[in-house]
């Protein structure tokens, strides 16, 4: 699931050598925190915080039928 997080992240900013995805445990549940260049912000975000809310329905998606629990963070 990372690769797919990180895939999504670099394909929609414009410096994707500079996407960095890190998974930790907490509460049982998987945490993908992402963090991306400081003008790439905006892109990964979305007017309104339209994409990361897309991103975060995807990846809970792929998420349940792995039977797990997954939330993405988008990091500054």
């Amino acid at each position: 699931m990372k690769e797919l997080l990180t895939f999504i992240a670099q394909n929609l900013v414009d410096t994707p050598e500079e996407v960095k995805v890190t998974e930790r445990e907490e509460h049982g549940e998987t945490v993908f925190e992402v963090r991306v260049a400081d003008s790439d912000m905006g892109k990964i975000i979305g007017r309104q915080g339209r994409i990361v809310k897309e991103i975060r329905i995807l990846m809970r998606s792929v998420a349940q039928r792995q039977g797990k629990k997954v939330s993405v963070e988008i990091m500054d």
